[in-house]
């Protein structure tokens, strides 16, 4: 009888781990792309979301082109960049990316977003490598014109149109054989700019209706001096900046889950590993320092880098979104559309003589678990996830219970993120609108990992989604020899929305080609969906696939090189789009948090519906501090 007992009593156990399916139908566990956007910050949650905040129907290219380059000003600040291992140069090419969770970067960085928002609207764009600086050309009207966004610069001609970079390192160039003392003269050059002596510089710089009077960029960390050095001709060719997209911000809540976005940060940030130099702007204020120029450009945050948290505490009801369908496993899956910087397990368990429960962590959607702990004994357990989940943005858990009465009795998981203030909502002095929307009820599994395997130490690589390779690789994506193919397998846990792919890629002979291609049968049988052909030294391209068969949980990503030259996949990111099982619409909690000449004010908002308007008034300039989004009891 006790054994009986003992029985029902660890399979009860078991049960309460695994969702019940009265839970999911009646009550959705999961509620997915909420957003927050306040009518004085666009919104930039996806590439879609910039188009409609910054284009408008009937621009003409050149109101296209200028409306890239301001978006890029707004949203990245001139700094040590971040640096995440996964893309060309290790840093941060997705310009979504950029803007939601960094806001500052370098020249080469900034050309790589505007080269991809540019082309993203049907622009010709390219880039420039000069005397220790990266700059990025748009054409329009057939010809091409410098937009410099990191270091905030054009310069028009005398019928108004931007100049290119040809045109300025002449016009450099011709001016420095009537003043050859000057060339390369740092000192003498920041002498002759003050007190408005740049106007006597070269023509073509001016017209620029960006240098103040003393020669200074909007930022005063460049100047007419430097522009001078920058186009003088001795560095001049054309670069190709290795750029990304695929990036959105999709949060997502589960009962239990907090996620906490603040106007401020705790000195945490992605390179605090010494991976890349710290960034200054982590200590500077909007309005002041490097910093002042960004109120001009729409900036309402206090700062740049923000630290916040995202909070799980995890249902052991039946109500968890549990990824195992095995007796005695729970496996949590922990998407974040922020770069973890750090996490913290802690739990309360009870574990039979003899039982364990072992702890396993993936940060490659599953394909394999790396040991974390084995708990042995019963009561508080706190562990540092830290060391696996640092600079990731998804990752998984597994407990596997084993022994009669082993069970959790409390999870909690917190982790520290890093994101930008600058696109969070915030809010001004006055009648603020806020718009607060959900859906569609879809999460994304994403293939994306470093093509340089050295990075293995700080990242995921390529080779860590088990990628099938024919006459290719195994340590570049590029064929041996005349053709070879490199196949990336995936799976979702509900139904396949679409694929979004995204590649950075070499094909340097007019007979160099990749053919983009998928399955959703097993392999059985393969279709091309997009063929990026040469000559390219690089180039980046784009492909949805949403004729997706219904009900398919599983596809197959190929890439099949023809090589006459180069052909080589320098970068790519493969989202699998997905309807979430257990998701849907529930109500959710919006807390505003912000001060009014020193007293804090607040604000809680229950959003009843997937889409609600509601206005905050704020009397006085408000100061903000905070944003949190949890689900409603």
């Amino acid at each position: 009888m006790n054994r009986l007992l003992r029985l029902a009593t660890a399979l009860l156990a078991v049960a309460s781990l695994l969702p019940t399916a009265r839970a999911a139908t009646e009550r959705p566990a999961i509620v997915s792309h909420l957003n927050v956007v306040s009518d004085q910050v666009p919104d930039l949650s996806n590439l879609e979301a910039w188009k409609k905040a910054f284009l408008t129907d009937g621009m003409s290219d050149e109101q296209k082109a200028m409306a890239v380059w301001k978006s890029v000003v707004s949203f990245q600040h001139q700094e040590a960049p971040p640096v995440e291992f996964l893309q060309v140069e290790n840093s941060v090419h997705d310009p979504i990316k950029m803007m939601n969770v960094y806001g500052y970067s370098l020249c080469s960085v900034a050309t790589a977003h505007m080269l991809a928002l540019a082309r993203a609207v049907g622009l010709p764009a390219r880039g420039w490598t000069l005397n220790r600086h990266v700059v990025s050309e748009i054409k329009w009207g057939d010809k091409w014109h410098l937009l410099d966004s990191s270091l905030i610069a054009y310069f028009p001609n005398a019928d108004g149109q931007p100049a290119s970079v040809e045109e300025i390192v002449t016009g450099i160039r011709e001016w420095y054989g009537e003043h050859p003392e000057l060339k390369g003269n740092d000192s003498g050059l920041r002498a002759f700019m003050r007190g408005g002596g740049w106007r006597n510089g070269p023509d073509v710089l001016r017209r620029c209706p960006l240098y103040d009077q003393n020669g200074w960029l909007p930022a005063a960390t460049h100047g007419w001096y430097s522009t001078m050095q920058e186009y003088d001709g001795s560095t001049l060719f054309e670069s190709e900046a290795g750029y990304s997209t695929g990036y959105q911000v999709n949060i997502q809540l589960r009962p239990g889950e907090r996620l906490t976005r603040n106007w401020s940060n705790r000195g945490l940030h992605v390179n605090m590993d010494g991976g890349g130099n710290n960034p200054k702007c982590l200590t500077q204020n909007t309005g002041a320092g490097a910093l002042r120029y960004t109120p001009n450009y729409g900036d309402r945050a206090p700062g740049r880098i923000g630290n916040g948290t995202l909070e799980y505490d995890v249902p052991l009801d039946g109500s968890a979104v549990n990824l195992s369908t095995k007796p005695g496993v729970l496996e949590l899956r922990m998407p974040s559309s922020y770069v973890y910087l750090g996490g913290n397990l802690d739990a309360r368990c009870t574990v039979a003589d003899g039982g364990e429960i072992a702890v396993a962590f993936s940060d490659n959607n599953g394909l394999d678990w790396h040991p974390v702990q084995r708990i042995t004994a019963t009561g508080p357990v706190a562990i540092d996830l830290r060391p696996f989940v640092f600079r990731r943005y998804d990752y998984r858990l597994q407990f596997t219970l084993t022994g009669t009465g082993t069970r959790l009795d409390a999870l909690r998981l917190t982790h520290d993120i890093q994101h930008s203030q600058r696109p969070l909502p915030a809010l001004a002095k006055g009648a603020n609108a806020i718009s607060f929307t959900s859906g569609p009820a879809e999460g994304t599994i994403t293939v994306e990992g470093s093509t340089d395997l050295r990075n293995r130490a700080r990242q995921v690589v390529f080779t860590d989604f088990h990628p099938i390779f024919e006459n290719c690789g195994p340590d570049a994506i590029r064929p041996n020899g005349r053709m070879g193919s490199v196949t990336f397998p995936l799976r979702t846990p509900g139904d396949i929305a679409r694929l979004r792919i995204h590649t950075f890629y070499r094909a340097r002979n007019a007979n160099d080609a990749w053919d983009v291609q998928v399955s959703f049968d097993d392999g059985k049988t393969f279709r091309s969906v997009t063929r990026l052909t040469g000559p390219q030294r690089m180039m980046g391209g784009t492909v949805v696939v949403d004729d997706v068969p219904h009900g398919a949980r599983a596809a197959l990503v190929r890439y099949v090189g023809t090589q006459a030259d180069t052909a080589v996949v320098l970068n790519f990111r493969i989202d699998a789009d997905y309807v979430e099982p257990h998701g849907g619409f529930r109500p959710v909690n919006v807390t505003y948090v912000w001060d009014e000449n020193g007293s804090e004010k607040r604000d809680v908002h229950l959003a009843t519906q997937p889409i609600e308007t509601y206005t905050l008034h704020c009397a006085e300039k408000p100061v903000m501090k905070r944003i949190v989004l949890e689900l409603a009891p």
